[in-house]
């Protein structure tokens, strides 16, 4: 260390989230599932066994907390990278490094931060380390594994899920950064509505609350108030990523066929302040109203195809309220799913050999050889004679049914 590097500690302000980050297992709180006693996760660890993993779960979850602290368990070398500022070269660099703690006898971990920004050719080349076991890998990323890693490196690292931290694990850590800072400088109080509109904003994001807190302690006199943390944060920030199009459109569309207008009406609003296109929502309306309502309540197509034209034509902020419209009228309109069924029955017959020609009568009788053929000899006029029952289904599946009335 050289003297500006001591210089710079020296006068770094470490913020309070990392100065609270969770030492041990009993300390880290929020995803009870992943580390109870009885979780597969935790029975590796107590085994002692280290296996290549990737963490997904949105932002302030504990990912790279809990790969520290496993790294930790196993008293494994712990080479942290970060996506956005490495690449392979650093990868090589990493693997060498990795090789040399082997011959001494120790493991190596090496966590590479939001793994979905690095390229296939950067993921690719973490597969022969992983593969022959110079390292383990661990991941963390805020999107689909599924979408946004290579499926090579997906087979060769369990992907396990966190979720956003519970309300009441957040209260206590923000009680706990509280305790510290009351430690280290002038006692506060906190006042119980600040508390919970703290909780409540940080939408389960440990390292957002506990930033939030250190914020409205140093603004604040000796009582933490809740229209500082207002003044403070103002209002929440909403995540949407490309992942959440995907999550909320099938959420949104799911409860307009559930026949739920206020679930769909909540889905709506989440993707209308999150930016989402008004025209892709009028469209998955229009979806749903055939696929879902169909001729239940021929209705709602119209209604759909006619938010789909207002909302071309009016923009936002206006569009919001023709897409509300429409959106209670999917939601509480009768249901039936026959057509789409009948399509894709249909569909299903014919992939599956049962790909005939119309009968005879049906067939195409304008043209000079056609009754050459018999085509279209026997067909009756239906308007000229409206009860006669003739065959339409072609002579192999003249029973089929694909309405049942």
């Amino acid at each position: 260390m050289n003297l500006f590097d001591s210089l710079e500690n020296n006068n770094k302000q470490i913020p309070l989230a990392e100065i609270m980050r969770p030492k041990t297992l009993d300390e880290y709180l929020g995803q009870s599932k992943v580390i109870s006693e009885n979780s597969p996760f935790i029975r590796l660890l107590k085994a002692k066994r280290l296996f290549s993993f990737i963490l997904w779960g949105p932002p302030g979850c504990g990912k790279t907390t809990l790969a520290r602290l496993i790294a930790s368990y196993h008293n494994a070398s712990f080479v942290e990278l970060s996506a956005v500022n490495s690449g392979v070269k650093d990868i090589k660099e990493t693997a060498d490094f990795a090789r040399q703690k082997l011959r001494e006898g120790t493991k190596t971990i090496v966590f590479i931060d939001e793994i979905h920004r690095f390229s296939k050719t950067q993921q690719d080349a973490l597969l022969p380390h992983v593969e022959n076991g110079l390292f383990f890998f661990m991941g963390s990323t805020t999107e689909n594994p599924s979408f946004h890693t290579v499926p090579a490196l997906i087979s060769r690292a369990q992907v396990v899920m966190l979720s956003a931290i519970d309300s009441e694990s957040i209260k206590k850590i923000i009680l706990r950064g509280l305790e510290y800072l009351n430690k280290n400088y002038d006692k506060k109080e906190l006042e119980p509505q600040a508390l919970e509109l703290i909780a409540d904003l940080s939408q389960g994001d440990a390292r957002f609350c506990l930033n939030a807190l250190e914020n409205s302690f140093f603004a604040s006199d000796k009582i933490i108030e809740k229209s500082t943390v207002e003044e403070l944060l103002q209002t929440a920030s909403t995540r949407y990523s490309i992942d959440s199009h995907y999550d909320y459109a099938s959420a949104y569309q799911k409860s307009l066929r559930g026949s739920d207008p206020n679930a769909a009406i909540y889905y709506l609003a989440k993707m209308l302040i999150s930016g989402e296109d008004p025209r892709f929502i009028a469209r998955r309306l229009i979806v749903v109203a055939s696929e879902d309502v169909g001729n239940a309540d021929f209705r709602a197509l119209l209604i759909a195809q006619a938010a789909l034209g207002a909302v071309e034509h009016l923009g936002m902020p206006e569009a919001r309220i023709t897409l509300a419209q429409a959106t209670e009228f999917v939601a509480r309109a009768k249901k039936s799913n026959r057509a789409i069924m009948a399509i894709d029955n249909a569909i299903a017959d014919i992939k599956a050999g049962l790909d005939y020609l119309p009968p005879k009568h049906l067939r195409d009788a304008h043209y000079k050889d056609a009754k050459k053929y018999g085509f279209g000899e026997g067909y009756v006029y239906t308007h000229n004679n409206p009860d006669y029952i003739q065959q339409f289904m072609p002579d192999e599946i003249k029973d089929k049914k694909y309405f049942n009335f």
